[in-house]
């Protein structure tokens, strides 16, 4: 081996055992807690920092800086985290999206934090803990490695964590104590943050900014291992090391050599893309589902006072109108996260980047570089920028179509930090290059003025993209994408859409930025920013678009107005508290302001009851208040009035409920239908069919297969082998939505309503997307369900499960379909619901529509299947009569 190579390789030795501590650490802390830490680099940060402040400013020997540091403080961050932020998250029990939010506060925190104590100048002076010679980092890595490995294998601590991992509810129940494994492991992913930190602070810039980041480009190896094998994930570290490191000996020429240097210098960058975007995902089970809320309503007067908080610049003359200048432009950035997380319900941690495309986009056309075009007007530059950039969301929109959750956002950041490093870092795009302002509108009073009205024509944007049949199909995809799959919602389609809507509003206020600070400024776009203004828009209302302007205007002014880091540790403490207020602060201020005011509230005297009881007699229960109109399940309305027969009592007669014409029914036939889960056979060669006029049911014990059967029929997933047909047509290989408007609805074992939208609104999706013509089919089976009147302008967060088992039924029923498939469609609901549910299905298998029904409920079975399957371990046993199987399933059948 030449010298050269021995060197390279013992250098990229050096990288890779820091990269591999990071590694360890994320991996151990995500496998005690399931949370990716990435406040990981941030805590690395701030042990580099707290060390040099030990030895260099405070004059300590180096062993006691480093104890303290390594032992004390790294340690207890980790506890801290885990006791005050992430163990309430998990008694409330929040969802995983608050806990990555949470993870993402808490790295602002600590950012926003570092620069109020120690300023955002690079520090060159940190101390050495390990000399220079590689192997000593490398030993250290090895060492650590080895002990976690010994300590997971063979300790109880080990056989705890393991336990854990797999079943954190029943390691609980076997008297694991949960929290002290969690703690353990938070406290040993922070030490190895702070070893990782104070090992690369000599050789590395010591800024509040540049370490997080550097330290976060290195969870490609976590990633690769899948956040689970600490050998992989340490393999993974020393062979991008070493690659990167003897890469550096290539001296490329030509057009291709800028890419090829920069990929050189930033290889741990492109194994981050390739491990977020092309690897297996991760995170699966941390899907992240939206908190089943209304939408909290606009504050009274609040629009008011924002149109005049955003008109009093005009008034402002010298820096501070230069500096609201920002504020507008900002807004809108952050509008374009209200579209793709508030309102598409996507994760987004790399907006800045298509912020800084904007702004760099129209720098290069309003200066004539831009390769084939010529030199362009600014507003016209602005206006081609945002075209250019609008359909780069497809680099981020479309990973979003097969991950969510924490796949999702680990493939958004690695395409943040990949533009920032191989465009905005990149002196061959931005040496040189300078950006001015549109003419007529060079002031800052005449820009401003421009601002406002490309910010209103933003929130233009973001309104429809609330309203009407685009607008509910978002809501109803963030809510539940499965349910909106089911209801005919081009998932798929949709995702694109809001990625690309975000990318194009993104990139407005990213060009509109660079205009009004008349320069490009790549630090203003890297993806520390990116994760900043995610934690802003979500914890001041990710669907509100006030809470987006609120934002822009916090985030410009305090850093403006006092010392910078204010903004960022503000917004960090916000984000570690989201999930005791997941509607955001003006809700919890809402909350505790009616709390007080019911406590506070005045009572009568004796006396005066009686007086009011004079003068204003009681009304009998139930002659006033919200009328029950579909929420008691019985087949009569209560109202003060008389009792009125509802549609729920004529379908137990002869007519079915009437409406148009329906479609031509057809069979739907499963043939020789053959599922594997890893191995294990879910359904082993099942033929069924399902024909039109008649109820068909499956029973079985759990485990028997019937719900891997009901989601191949329904398209949720796509059988092993085998065909699914609807008439003589083939329809195995159709998604869930495509299968929906062929006339093919299903409910949910689990409820899937869309819990932000109206009663009526949950009806109305079913109907859209199912492209029923009849405008009268919402309000027939809204009066069918007994759902009309008032009920149907309620929020279907607020209502009970009885009711919203038909609200799910009435948004199948809305599609006007062929065959209708229900999950258990009785849990949940009691005698008189169960009654009226069975009345309705069996007037609409009268009518001619195919019903299949998986139930447990063996007495409602009996009452009204006219064919009963009876599965056992992913087969149909028995096929007949419910009078003649029945009995059969009953042997077999486990309580549920």
């Amino acid at each position: 081996m030449s010298s050269l190579t021995y060197d390279l390789t013992l250098a990229g030795l050096s990288v890779g055992g820091a990269a591999a501590l990071t590694g360890i650490g994320l991996v151990v802390t995500y496998r005690a807690t399931g949370v990716l830490n990435f406040a990981h680099g941030a805590i690395a940060m701030v042990c580099a920092y707290a060390l040099r402040q030990c030895v260099v400013e405070w004059g300590w020997p180096l062993w006691a800086g480093a104890t303290v540091t390594l032992l004390v403080l790294a340690p207890g961050i980790g506890v801290v985290l885990e006791r005050f932020v992430f163990r309430p998250l998990a008694v409330l029990g929040s969802d995983p999206a608050q806990t990555l939010v949470a993870s993402i506060g808490v790295f602002v925190l600590l950012v926003g934090g570092a620069v109020l104590l120690w300023g955002q100048g690079a520090r060159d002076d940190a101390p050495e803990l390990v000399s220079a010679d590689p192997w000593g980092q490398l030993a250290v890595a090895l060492l650590l490695a080895a002990g976690v490995a010994a300590v997971i294998r063979w300790t109880r601590f080990g056989r705890e964590l393991r336990a854990v991992v797999d079943d954190r509810r029943l390691a609980v129940l076997g008297g694991i104590d949960a929290d002290r494994v969690a703690a353990a492991g938070w406290a040993f992913g922070a030490f190895t943050a702070g070893l990782t930190g104070v090992l690369l602070a000599p050789y590395v810039r010591l800024d509040p900014y540049g370490m997080p980041l550097l330290v976060m480009e290195v969870v490609a190896v976590a990633v690769a291992a899948r956040m689970r094998s600490l050998p992989v994930a340490v393999v993974a570290a020393l062979a991008v090391g070493v690659a990167q490191s003897q890469l550096t000996r290539l001296h490329p020429s030509g057009w291709a050599a800028p890419l090829v240097q920069a990929v050189s210098t930033n290889l741990f960058v492109v194994a981050l893309l390739i491990a977020a975007l092309a690897l297996p995902r991760v995170g699966t089970r941390d899907a992240l589902p939206r908190t089943a809320t209304a939408r909290v309503p606009t504050p009274p007067g609040a629009w008011i006072v924002t149109v005049v908080l955003f008109l009093l610049p005009l008034g402002f003359a010298g820096s501070d109108l230069h500096t609201s200048v920002q504020v507008p432009a900002l807004a809108v950035v952050l509008l374009s996260l209200v579209v793709v997380t508030g309102r598409g319900g996507q994760i987004s941690l790399g907006q800045a980047a298509y912020a800084g495309l904007g702004a760099l986009f129209t720098a290069l056309l309003a200066a004539g570089r831009f390769p084939g075009l010529p030199r362009l007007p600014e507003l016209a530059a602005l206006a081609l920028a945002v075209a250019l950039v609008a359909p780069l969301g497809l680099l981020t929109g479309w990973p979003a179509i097969s991950r969510r959750g924490l796949a999702l956002a680990l493939a958004t950041f690695a395409v943040g930090v990949g533009v920032s490093r191989f465009v905005f870092a990149q002196p061959y795009a931005i040496s040189g290059l300078s950006l001015g302002r549109p003419a007529g509108f060079e002031g800052d009073r005449a820009y401003y003025v421009l601002e406002l009205s490309l910010l209103t024509a933003a929130l233009l944007t973001t309104w429809l993209l609330r309203r009407g049949r685009t607008g509910r199909a978002l809501a109803a995809m963030r809510d539940h994408e499965s349910g909106a799959s089911a209801a005919g919602v081009r998932v798929p389609s949709l995702k694109l859409l809001a990625f690309v809507a975000g990318a194009a509003l993104a990139a407005l206020g990213g060009g509109m930025l660079g205009m009004g600070l008349r320069a490009f400024d790549p630090t203003a776009y890297d993806p520390v920013r990116g994760l900043l203004w995610f934690a802003a828009v979500v914890v001041l209302g990710a669907d509100s678009t006030l809470g987006a302007l609120a934002a822009a205007a916090l985030l410009v002014g305090l850093d403006a107005g006092t010392r910078g880091g204010v903004a960022a540790a503000l917004i960090g403490v916000l984000a570690v508290l989201v999930g005791r207020f997941p509607g955001g602060p003006y809700e919890a201020l809402r909350v505790a302001a009616e709390r007080w005011r019911l406590r506070r509230r005045t009572t009568l005297t004796a006396l005066g009851a009686g007086v009011r009881r004079a003068l204003r007699p009681v009304e009998r229960s139930g002659a006033s208040g919200l009328p029950l109109t579909g929420v008691t399940g019985a087949g009569v309305t209560q109202s003060a009035g008389p009792a009125t027969t509802r549609p729920a009592e004529a379908a137990g007669g002869a007519e079915p409920p009437q409406g148009p014409p329906a479609p031509r029914q057809l069979p739907l036939t499963a043939h020789r239908l053959q599922a594997h889960y890893n191995g294990f056979t879910a359904l082993d060669d099942v033929t069924l069919t399902v024909p039109p006029g008649k109820v068909t049911a499956i029973v079985g014990p759990n485990g028997a297969g019937k719900t891997t059967l009901f989601h191949c029929l329904a398209g949720t997933h796509r059988p092993t082998h085998g065909q699914v047909l609807l008439g003589p047509r083939d329809i195995t290989r159709l998604p869930a939505h495509a299968r929906t408007r062929l006339g093919i609805a299903r409910t949910f074992q689990q409820l899937a309503v869309f819990p932000s939208l109206t009663v009526a609104e949950n009806v109305r999706v079913g109907a859209e997307q199912g492209r029923t013509r009849d405008p009268s089919a919402v309000h027939r089976y809204l009066g069918l369900l007994e759902l009309d009147g008032p009920v149907g302008a309620l929020p279907a967060a607020d209502l009970p499960t009885g009711t919203l088992r038909r609200v799910e039924l009435a948004r199948a029923l809305a599609g006007n379909p062929r065959v209708l498939l229900l999950d258990e469609p009785a849990a949940g609901l009691d005698t008189a619901e169960v009654t009226a549910l069975a009345r309705i299905l069996k007037a609409l298998a009268a009518d001619g529509m195919a019903l299949l029904v998986v139930e447990h409920d063996l007495d409602l079975v009996a009452d009204l299947a006219d064919t009963v399957h009876v599965m056992t371990a992913g087969r149909i046993v028995a096929s007949g009569p419910p009078d003649r199987v029945l009995d059969a399933a009953t042997s077999r059948e486990t309580p549920a």
